[in-house]
Parts: C-alpha cells; sequence; structure tokens
C-alpha cells in the first residue's frame, strides 16, 4: 500500500487526468467500433463517410449533443432532474481509479503503478461505486414525472440491484483463493502458473506455464459474473429498462442534449469498467497471456497496458455480439433466472470451494456438468400441447398468401396451383388479345 500512499501530488493529477482523457477517448472508439462491428453481422457497412474507416463519425453525435437544444418539462424536479445525470457519470468514472493498467514501473523516477489508488477492500468500492450509479436511474424516473420514465427507473432498479447480488457472490469465489481484496494483488495472485500432477504419481507435478488465471480455476464465478456484468449494463439481450418497444426509452424518454450525453456516456463507460473488472479478477488483468509467458520480455509492465487492454476490448466484443445475434428476453423470465439460479448456484458454489479449496477445478468440472445435464433434462420434461391439424386450410382465401398457424397443414401443391389456375386463365385473357391487336 505504501507504493500509492506515497505518490507525489503532481503524479496523481497525471494520472486522474490521463485515466479521463483514455477514457473519454476509449468510450468515442467504443461507439463507433459497435456500430461497425454490428454492420459487419448484419451485413451492412456501418458508419463510413465521416473520417477514415467513419472514425469521425462517433465524435460528430458527441458534438452535437453537446451543442443540442437541452430542456426541461415543465413539471419536473429542477435539482433532482439535473442531478440524476451526474450522479451516474461519476459513479462511472470513480470505478476505475482501483483498477490496474500495469504492475509496478518507473514514472520520472518515481516506482509506482499504472493505477490511480488501491484500497484493501478495493473490489467492494468497486461494487459500492457502481451502486451510486442506480441512485441517478431512479432519480431520473422520478423526477421526470412520466410514466414511462417511472416504469423504465424502476426496472431497472429491480433488475440491476438482482444482478449486483449475483455478481458479489461470484467475487467472493476470488477473495477466497486470493486471499484479499486488493485488485493489484488479486492480479498478482494469478501470475502463479497451474501445476498438474501425473497420474500414476501424485507426488509428481509438471509447470508447463499455463497461467492460473481464475477464469478457470473459477469457471463457475467466471460465467456468473459474465451474466450479471450484461444484466448490470442494462444491454441486449437484457435492455428492458430502455426498450423503446414497450417503454420509448425508459428512464430516459425526458432527457435530451448534455444530460441525455452523460447518461449515454455512462453506458459505454459502465460496459468498459464490468469489462476491466473481469479482466482484472479472471483474466490474469495485465498480465500476458498463455503461451507468451514463457517468451522473455512480454512480462514487461510497460506492456501491461496493451493486454490489459486487448482483454477489455474483447470482452467488449461479447457485449456487442450479443446484441447483434440475440432478442430480448421476457423481464419474468429474467430476474427468475437470476433470483432462482444464479445466487443458488453462487452459494453452493461459495459453500464447495470454502470446503475443499485444493480441488476447484475438479469441482468446477462436475458442478458444470450437473448443470448442464440438469438443464437439459428439464427442457425434455418441457410437455407440448398436442397440435390440432385442420384439413381444410387455403392459404389464398382471402386474395393474398397467409402463412399457415400452429396445427394448419398446407395443402398439396397442385392443388394450390388448381385452385390459382381461373385467376392465371383470367389474367391471360387481357394478354391474348392484346397480343392479337398488336398482330393486326
Amino acid at each position: 500500500m505504501g507504493i500509492f500512499l506515497n505518490d507525489p501530488w503532481w503524479l496523481i493529477l497525471i494520472k486522474v487526468v490521463a485515466l479521463f482523457v483514455v477514457l473519454l477517448v476509449w468510450t468515442i472508439f467504443n461507439v463507433w467500433y459497435e456500430r461497425r462491428l454490428v454492420g459487419k453481422m448484419q451485413h451492412r457497412l456501418g458508419p463510413i463517410m465521416n473520417g477514415p474507416f467513419g472514425l469521425g463519425q462517433a465524435l460528430a453525435d458527441g458534438a452535437k449533443l453537446l451543442v443540442k437544444e437541452d430542456f426541461r418539462p415543465a413539471k419536473t424536479d429542477k435539482w433532482v432532474f439535473n442531478l440524476a445525470p451526474v450522479l451516474t457519470a461519476v459513479a462511472a468514472f470513480t470505478c476505475w481509479t482501483v483498477i490496474p493498467f500495469s504492475g509496478e514501473l518507473e514514472i520520472f523516477g518515481v516506482t509506482t503503478r499504472l493505477q490511480v489508488a488501491d484500497l484493501p477492500v478495493a473490489a467492494v468500492f468497486i461494487l459500492a461505486s457502481a451502486s451510486i450509479g442506480i441512485y441517478g436511474i431512479v432519480l431520473a424516473g422520478w423526477a421526470g414525472n412520466s410514466t414511462y420514465s417511472f416504469l423504465g427507473s424502476v426496472r431497472s432498479t429491480a433488475q440491476m440491484i438482482s444482478y449486483e447480488i449475483a455478481m458479489g457472490l461470484s467475487m467472493v469465489a476470488v477473495f477466497l483463493m486470493a486471499g484479499t481484496m486488493s485488485t493489484s494483488q488479486i492480479v498478482e495472485a494469478q501470475r502463479e502458473t497451474i501445476l498438474f500432477a501425473l497420474p500414476w504419481d501424485r507426488a509428481t507435478t509438471v509447470d508447463i506455464g499455463l497461467s492460473g488465471w481464475y477464469a478457470l480455476l473459477l469457471f463457475p464465478s467466471f460465467i456468473i459474473y459474465a451474466i450479471a456484468m450484461v444484466g448490470e449494463t442494462n444491454r441486449a439481450p437484457f435492455d428492458l429498462p430502455e426498450c423503446e418497444s414497450e417503454l420509448v426509452s425508459g428512464y430516459l424518454t425526458e432527457y435530451s442534449g448534455f444530460r441525455y450525453a452523460l447518461y449515454f456516456l455512462a453506458e459505454y463507460i459502465n460496459m468498459a469498467t464490468v469489462s476491466a473488472v473481469c479482466t482484472t479478477l479472471f483474466l490474469g488483468g495485465y498480465l500476458p497471456p498463455w503461451p507468451l509467458t514463457l517468451v522473455p520480455g512480454m512480462d514487461n509492465p510497460w506492456l501491461g497496458p496493451v493486454w490489459f487492454v486487448l482483454k477489455v476490448q474483447l470482452l467488449i466484443s461479447v457485449f456487442v455480439w450479443l446484441r447483434g445475434t440475440l432478442p430480448r428476453l421476457r423481464y419474468d423470465q429474467f430476474m427468475g433466472f437470476g433470483w432462482k439460479v444464479l445466487i443458488e448456484v453462487s452459494l453452493l458454489w461459495i459453500v464447495l470451494i470454502a470446503l475443499f479449496p485444493d480441488y476447484t477445478l475438479a469441482i468446477a468440472v462436475v458442478l458444470v456438468a450437473v448443470l448442464v445435464l440438469w438443464f437439459g433434462r428439464e427442457n425434455q420434461k418441457t410437455e407440448r400441447p398436442e397440435l390440432v391439424v385442420e384439413e381444410d386450410f387455403d392459404p389464398f382465401a382471402g386474395g393474398y398468401p397467409v402463412p399457415p398457424l400452429p396445427g394448419q397443414v398446407l395443402p398439396e401443391l397442385v392443388g394450390v396451383v388448381h385452385a390459382t389456375e381461373p385467376a392465371h386463365e383470367e389474367a391471360a385473357e387481357p394478354a391474348a388479345a392484346a397480343e392479337e391487336g398488336k398482330g393486326l
């Protein structure tokens, strides 16, 4: 801890300003990156006109929001309406103060880390800071004086609180394994490699240099966190608080201009935040991936930000992939999955690794296999109602082709052609008359 407390004030100021600039630039890039990647997935071009490769489009959108007319509905609470987006934005930036970008290095002769500060409970500090962002959403829905805004804020509050519980429980396994809640120490704990015992000689172990990332050793916790971080950030397929088909825009309905830009900025920063926390807790943080750990020089602390950014960007790509491929879930199913599956599995997993800390990898394999078999069996038990087959179904009865409903069967192709022959014959008579007229 002395390495952070002894930093001079000017170095702390440099770190804060650099972190602020990096997050803003990274957010602009992620906006462009998401639109571009979704365009590729859906066989579209995405932004290409403004700047090289369309890189100026996200910057232009941000500038437009800054100068756009920003108005407030007449019957809203003025102070709360203005405070809500500020709370959400501040909470999004605060989480990054305890996330390490690299190990120990020297900056202008001072030994430090590429991290603003670290705390003995840094991981819990991230959860606490993220919880403050919920207040910004609740206050926005209440102060907007709109039914759509209020329903969106209630949905978002219930969703974020529910999945924060699962997210916090997934971190407990990491704390037990690493023996600390400090983010920098958790990353350093993953520097150790996994030792494999020989089947014929359990006393002899083999070290192949495979990094001891907790994503492998604590695989159930990694999966639970990965699901919870998508629900925590209100991203598709869990974007129920902002679903335009039901709530116009949810808690953002009454916001525009700069205040809307703060929510937009906070959403993308939160997406990067949960990805950075996942990288720190489960993917080795700034440590190089295997087998690059076997290459001399790849563990240079100045290369730490490169490995860290690549891992975080890969997780952000997963967010974009989910948005471009999965439909929105039903709200009751989503909440039921969080309370009835994720939390129970997390509690069971924590008890198992607390009782048998030396067999976490084997327990993870058994637990995942049991869950897969259980879900498969539940799907087989689902009884589907018998379909009532209707023999007489004419898809052209109303003049237009209509697809069959469940239980209806399309007639034979010959019957369809035969049923449409009179229409073809009637259409053919004027055409034949026209040809005869041309001949005359």
